[in-house]
Parts: C-alpha cells; sequence; structure tokens
C-alpha cells in the first residue's frame, strides 16, 4: 500500500510539464502573445500573424486548445479563437518577466515604445500608464494592499466613490466569480499594474470613455487628448 501511495499521489498533480512543453514552442506562444490583445481571431488571422500557413496553424491550435490555454467559438462561416480565461494572460505576462531577451535579434533588444507606453495586458491596463494608474490609485487612498505575498487590494470607501464617479460598480465586482483585484507583474516596467475583475472595469471605463483607444491589430493603447484631461482629471480628485 506504501509503494502505491506516491503513484497515486502522481496522478493528482498538475502537468506542467506538458503546458510548458504547449507554450514553449515559438509559433504557439506568437499565437497566444497575438490573443493577448483580448480579441477574438480566426485561424487565417493567427496563421498570417504568427508567420506560418494555415495548416500548420490548424495543428498549433488544436494542441492549445487540447492543453485548456484558448478555447474556440465558432460563427457562421467562420471559427474564432480567444485566451481561455484572464489567469492564461497572466502566466504569458509573468513568463515575460523572466525570460531572457535575444540580444542577438535586434528586434528583440528593446521594448516597442508603443508598448511600453500603454497596452492591455489581455483586459487590463499594462505598461507606462498601467503601473502609473495603479500607484496612483494608491498614493491616493484608493486602494489598499491586503496581502504583499499574493498582491491582493482592496479598495477604500473614499475609492468606491472615486470609482463610481467613472462609473466602476466595486461591490459587483467584489460579488462576481473573478478574482477582485490584485498586482500583476508588468514585463516592461517590472512594476506591479491593478489585474484581476476591478483593473478590467477600469480599462473598460477609460476605453468607454473615450480616455483611450486601441491601435488596430496591437495591445497598444493611444492617450486621447480628452484622456489627457479627464483621466488626468479624475486620479487627482479628492
Amino acid at each position: 500500500m506504501t509503494a502505491s501511495s506516491p503513484a497515486t499521489a502522481s496522478t493528482t498533480q498538475p502537468d506542467i510539464g506538458r503546458v510548458a512543453a504547449t507554450i514553449g514552442d515559438p509559433t504557439r506562444i506568437r499565437m497566444l502573445l497575438l490573443l493577448m490583445e483580448g480579441r477574438s481571431l480566426t485561424a487565417k488571422e493567427l496563421a498570417y500573424g504568427a508567420g506560418v500557413e494555415p495548416a500548420t496553424a490548424s495543428a498549433h491550435l488544436r494542441r492549445l486548445e487540447a492543453d485548456a490555454l484558448i478555447t474556440s467559438l465558432s460563427s457562421g462561416r467562420y471559427k474564432y479563437f480567444g485566451l481561455r480565461s484572464p489567469a492564461v494572460a497572466e502566466m504569458i505576462e509573468s513568463l515575460l518577466v523572466v525570460a531572457p531577451e535575444k540580444p542577438a535579434d535586434p528586434r528583440r533588444s528593446a521594448v516597442p515604445e508603443n508598448l511600453r507606453a500603454a497596452r492591455l495586458c489581455y483586459d487590463h491596463l499594462a505598461g507606462q500608464l498601467g503601473t502609473e494608474v495603479s500607484e496612483k490609485l494608491l498614493s491616493r487612498g484608493w486602494l489598499t494592499q491586503l496581502d504583499e505575498t499574493h498582491g491582493a487590494y482592496d479598495v477604500t470607501p473614499e475609492g468606491e466613490q472615486a470609482l463610481a464617479a467613472i462609473g466602476v460598480d466595486v461591490n459587483a465586482l467584489r460579488n462576481g466569480r473573478r478574482r477582485f483585484a490584485y498586482g500583476c507583474m508588468d514585463w516592461s516596467e517590472r512594476r506591479p499594474h491593478l489585474a484581476g475583475a476591478l483593473g478590467a472595469a477600469v480599462a473598460e471605463r477609460c476605453i468607454a470613455l473615450g480616455w483611450l483607444a486601441r491601435q488596430k491589430h496591437s495591445r497598444a493603447l493611444n492617450m486621447t487628448e480628452v484622456g489627457q484631461r479627464e483621466l488626468h482629471a479624475w486620479l487627482r480628485t479628492a
């Protein structure tokens, strides 16, 4: 009985090695990075973005879907693929933090300026803007850190009022199924940005209010003229 215990225990362990092998393939990681934009894409679009033939892309997509990293949805003649959950995006973002650069490839020697300035990490703000917004929420006393180890945040009463002013319902987010608020290490800034349901809601409102605009076929975001004025004014309010 004791000899069988290790084998029994091992069957309950997550197959980390398989997931690591799946995302370790250059083509598959390029596809996942394309899906980090938060949009659903067709196999043809992913093939083009990853630089492979459609048949090759289909094989990679089957592997990604089999390992529960992406999902698919058929609509008419098309099949759209997207990341399975925000947790997949956050895993990729974390890998970008620790992954070594390839100095021999000049295209990888530096972070593109538009991505460094402001971008989406799946559905929440990242880059310089994302970390600055997170730090401002903390410094204003609207956000408080509960757990340094796991990076959990909560919103103060003052923060609830400030967030309500831009249309974020904090109580609804707290009662949702998704993890409420925590820090996600930003791969370009090496500082945390706000993730979770709250981070997604803040990003959604910034875009809906016209403060930020998405760049086509990119995770990068542009600050609009309205955003220059209104976002900064909101962060300055007491």
